[in-house]
């Protein structure tokens, strides 16, 4: 690997483990807020609608400029977010509720993530060739899995009682910081991480990649994007690891409030406890992740599209283990089958953007697809919420949906492959070839 592919990788580690150490510091502040239960997963959906409202967008500004001065610029505005949510007081002055302001201020960090996320991805195929794109997807899954995990741990270790009354205790002389609460001295630490992951910024390299001049009309930006995205869903290639990311993205954000719910309410853990549950579920996508990059090479990553039919009915066995030591090998099993199969994914759905399309615009699409399914999931399960539904029941319909679906998606590949051929001699073919035979095009 190219010396700046880890550049990119230690930027990505300290800003992912700050945002994961933000949305446990942030449902600490809606508790101490004493908000109702149900808003706890709509904090994920005010960070989530930035990626959907600013897909048209954030595609073409990724790649009007070098990714590291864009990814140095979005880094920033979670900064901005961050210190919102520090000082929320002053927005729910304005006259906002004060667990409103909290989402809102979550909501600017997720603005900044939207707009990172394009050239973070992006850059690795202008820095790799195709075939290195799995091990690179590997290591930065594995990488960002594993900032997960310290995230989590972390912003559950900032909130409990022992670590937040030292942080309480330091006193800046004639300086009034606001900061009267462990979820308030936990921001104020995770402020240090991001400016951490801005450094790193500075010294990402310019790949030298350059893209024609892009459009700032919106319309045509809105159409642009509208091309791009039915150009991608109709590549029998791009349909399917498109709908198997956006799927996992989606099961995946659900999944981490599941998890913390279904400890308290299963498992009887508290909160800084039940984050250990997120990072074991980290750590389990961390090992699959590797074991994909190690295992499956670019043109046989449709073969592992039955692991997530598994990891869906494995899921349901959640509401029947109590004892801790096999708590702990579910969910480490669940997390891996769901690393295995989605990192191939995302390098396969990289290499067909890259190939019909350009490295921002195909992520935007991505982004779009996977961050609309966040959005919905998290509704329906804020919505469950409100019904008081149990969250053993929730659990099962929740693994028979990621089963059923994967189902669907095993049986659109294999009918895309009675009708165009076999995929892997697809795979990696020139971009006029993928065009005219493997793409529905509109006439």
């Amino acid at each position: 690997m190219k010396r700046g592919f880890y550049t990119i990788m230690a930027a990505q580690f300290f800003s992912s483990l700050a945002d994961n150490a933000l949305l446990i510091a942030s449902i600490g502040l809606l508790i101490q807020l004493e908000g109702p239960v149900w808003m706890t997963p709509l904090l994920k959906f005010f960070f989530t609608i930035s990626y959907v409202v600013l897909a048209p967008f954030v595609g073409p500004f990724a790649d009007a400029f070098p990714k590291g001065r864009v990814m140095l610029v979005t880094n920033t505005i979670k900064v901005t977010g961050c210190v919102m949510m520090l000082f929320y007081q002053y927005i729910a002055a304005l006259g906002i509720a004060p667990d409103i302001a909290v989402m809102l201020a979550y909501g600017v960090v997720g603005l900044g993530a939207a707009a990172y996320s394009p050239a973070k991805y992006g850059i690795l195929t202008e820095l790799l060739p195709p075939e290195k794109l799995v091990v690179a997807n590997g290591w930065i899954e594995g990488l960002t899995v594993g900032s997960i995990i310290v995230g989590t741990v972390v912003g559950g270790m900032l909130l409990s009682p022992p670590v937040s009354r030292m942080l309480l205790g330091f006193d800046f002389p004639m300086i009034d910081t606001h900061v009267d609460t462990p979820a308030e001295a936990a921001i104020s630490v995770i402020i240090i991480f991001y400016i951490i992951a801005a450094v790193f910024n500075m010294y990402i390299p310019d790949t030298g990649a350059r893209y024609e001049k892009q459009e700032t009309n919106p319309s045509r930006l809105l159409n642009q994007f509208a091309n791009s995205f039915t150009v991608l869903w109709g590549d029998k290639l791009g349909q399917i690891s498109l709908a198997v990311t956006t799927l996992f993205w989606g099961a995946g954000a659900t999944l981490q409030f599941i998890v913390l719910r279904w400890a308290d309410k299963h498992l009887g853990l508290p909160l800084e406890k039940a984050t250990m549950l997120q990072g074991v579920f980290a750590l389990g996508i961390a090992v699959g992740a590797v074991a994909a990059a190690r295992f499956i090479p670019l043109k046989k990553s449709l073969h592992i599209l039955p692991v997530g039919v598994v990891m869906g009915v494995v899921v349901l066995a959640m509401d029947i283990v109590y004892y801790m030591p096999l708590v702990y090998a579910l969910i480490i099993s669940i997390g891996a089958m769901a690393g295995f199969f989605v990192v191939p994914m995302n390098a396969l759905l990289q290499h067909r953007g890259h190939v019909l399309l350009s490295a921002g615009h195909s992520i935007a699409v991505q982004n779009f697809n996977e961050n609309l399914c966040i959005l919905f999931m998290l509704a329906l399960y804020a919505g469950m919420l409100s019904m008081q539904l149990k969250i053993g029941s929730i659990v099962i319909m929740f693994g028979l949906f990621v089963a059923l679906s994967m189902l669907c998606v095993i049986f659109l590949h294999r009918a895309n492959q009675r009708r165009f051929g076999d995929a892997e001699r697809i795979i990696g073919i020139e971009k006029g070839e993928s065009q005219s035979h493997f793409v529905d095009r509109p006439h």
